[in-house]
């Protein structure tokens, strides 16, 4: 029965959780648009220690969310467990973001019996998604997506979810065929069972190799002269 720490940064929820055997020994998590995530991602991982009256050196995994998601938010999580694992000697886990909303939408697209995309916002109308099908396999690569009338009518029928798919309710009513279960988020207590699964076939990930899943390059740009 592995005891996991579990931490989740590449969307606007801040998460935490502790489990065993996929059970949540404890949790914390917070939502806000600003994004506090440098502020409270360490303070979440004492607080469930202690919650759940445990060490941190007695964990035998940490788990993080590697993205796709926030550039910012990405690095901050996969920094703190970067940290605890080499600190502790422990084994790290990459958890894709998309995975992580598969297994929290379980209970509402798990039912329906069709192939599932999860979705995160990437700003406008464009989103992170991967297919996966109805059981919750990945079909395809993870890419961002521009939601329009045509993508909705060549997707057939399928569920999606996520704050990417949250943002084009209205998309989602000319679609008939869609179905659209409201609300699922990338918590940390689903990402569990996966990093469980993982560790128990020594699918550990290296630590110092271990990179965001950003899902596009980053676009950087110099800023311009100014004139004199």
């Amino acid at each position: 029965m592995a005891l996991i720490l579990a931490i989740e940064t590449t969307t606007k929820l801040c998460s935490v959780a502790l489990g065993r055997d996929r059970a949540v020994l404890a949790q914390r998590e917070v939502e806000t648009e600003r994004h506090a995530h440098a502020e409270k991602v360490n303070i979440f991982i004492a607080e469930v220690m202690e919650e759940a009256g445990i060490k941190l050196a007695d964990v035998d995994a940490v788990a993080v969310g590697i993205g796709p998601g926030s550039y910012t938010g990405s690095r901050i999580g996969l920094s703190a467990a970067k940290g605890l694992c080499y600190a502790l000697d422990k084994p790290i886990i990459g958890v894709n973001t998309l995975t992580t909303l598969v297994e929290a939408a379980r209970p509402a697209a798990g039912n329906t019996g069709l192939p599932q995309w999860p979705m995160i916002d990437a700003r406008r109308m464009e989103v992170f998604t991967q297919e996966y099908d109805a059981q919750g396999k990945a079909m395809g690569e993870v890419t961002p997506l521009v939601l329009d009338e045509a993508w909705a009518q060549a997707a057939g029928a399928c569920c999606v979810f996520g704050d990417g798919a949250d943002k084009a309710v209205g998309l989602w009513k000319s679609a008939p065929h869609v179905v659209h279960a409201p609300g699922i988020k990338a918590h940390a207590w689903a990402m569990l069972a996966h990093a469980e699964a993982r560790l128990r076939e020594g699918g550990a990930d290296d630590l110092a190799y271990l990179v965001p899943l950003y899902g596009k390059e980053a676009k950087v740009t110099q800023p311009g002269k100014r004139s004199t």
